[in-house]
Order: C-alpha cells, then structure tokens, then sequence
C-alpha cells in the first residue's frame, strides 16, 4: 500500500523481478559444478523467495535440454519461525502462521512468508525435504564454517550447513550424494550475534613482557 501511494519501490520476495534474479542461483550452480546437477540443494527459508526462484531456474535449464535431471530442494527454516516446514512435515493443510517469529536467524525471521505457496511447490514437486533447526544448532554451524573454511555468514547463512548436519543424522541424506548449501549472508550483515557470544579479543600493552604473561610463554 505504501509503495502504490509513494514513490517507493517494493523489493521484497513479492516482487518477480527479484525471483528472475534469484533464479540465476541455479544457473551459476550447474556451471561451476561443470554442467552437473547437484542431488540437493538446501535453503534457508524465510519469505522462500530463494528456494522458489531456484527452482525456478532449475526447471528452466531442463526445459531448455540442458540438464536431464532436477535436484532436491530442501528448505530449512528456524525453529521459531517455520510455517513451511512445520506445514510440509505434517503432511500439508492449512498452514499456520507464526504471530511472534522468534530465531537469533534474523533473515528468516518471518512468520508469514509470501512465497509459502511457491516454496511448498518447489519443495513437493522436487521430492525434497523440509527440516527445522534449533538456534544452537545455528549457532554451531556458523562457528563451524568460520573454523573450518574460513567463511564468516550471518546465522541466516548457517542454517542450510545446520540442516545438512540434521538431515544427515536422520539418514535422510548420504554421504556420497553431491550437496549444494546456500549460505546466502555475509557475517557483517549481521555482526550483533557474533559480538554477544564470542570473547572479546584480549588486549596487550605493547610490551614484550606484557606479550609474553598473556601467551603464558616461557623462556
């Protein structure tokens, strides 16, 4: 309504144009695996444009006789906020909004999403997967991808990394399938979480003394 009376330009999961973007996720995908498709590919669902659009783009390049397959989609969502999946998990219905979406995951902090009908699509006609994480399973994954690969993501961009570890423990997912996780938010997005749960870093005069009682070395 703001957007109709203002000159204010909409560009949340609603818009298509931004789902035409977001498609080209696939594309990208399949040409940096060498024109392979990959078993999975796991989201992070929020306003499921993403899982939407990337399936989206999938289905575009099997229509165009440039894959002979389509991958899984598999949407992960938070705990706290997680109408698709907690809808897809009971085997459809009606599904049911969530009023007061809690998750430290605040790019998927949102109860009503306006893709839910594409996303639930895209997740049905793929044979995928829907999974909730907890927020310390979040927490978990994202300190394992800055320890392990270097990769410093928003909690958001942890979930699918989270939901892979669950899929996995379930036997829903094997180790030999060929995974695609879309950590989709850089850590600067949103840095508070970071700076609440991990030890500031210790400060040292400049002094070799002082360097070496904080190291606890010895000579």
């Amino acid at each position: 309504e703001l957007c109709l009376t203002h000159p204010i330009y909409l560009l949340n999961s609603i818009n298509p144009y931004r789902l035409e973007g977001q498609k080209t996720i696939a594309f990208e995908i399949w040409e940096q695996l060498g024109r392979r498709i990959p078993d999975k590919v796991i989201v992070p669902v929020g306003n499921a444009g993403n899982i939407s659009a990337i399936w989206k783009g999938f289905r575009e390049l099997y229509t165009m006789g440039l894959v002979d397959r389509l991958p899984q989609m598999v949407g992960i969502q938070a705990e706290g906020a997680a109408p698709i999946a907690n809808l897809i998990k009971r085997g459809f219905g009606d599904i049911e909004f969530v009023n007061r979406p809690e998750t430290i995951a605040t790019a998927i902090r949102i109860g009503s999403p306006v893709n839910w009908k594409k996303a639930v699509k895209a997740i049905k006609e793929s044979g995928g997967i829907a999974e909730t994480v907890s927020d310390d399973e979040i927490l978990e994954a994202q300190r394992l991808l800055a320890q392990r690969e270097g990769i410093f993501v928003e909690p958001s961009g942890a979930v699918p990394i989270a939901g892979l570890k669950k899929l996995m423990r379930e036997a829903l997912i094997d180790r030999d399938e060929l995974i695609v996780c879309i950590a989709t938010g850089h850590g600067l997005k949103d840095p508070d979480i970071i700076l609440r749960l991990f030890p500031k870093p210790v400060e040292a005069e400049a002094d070799i003394k002082a360097l070496v009682e904080i190291l606890s070395l010895r000579a």
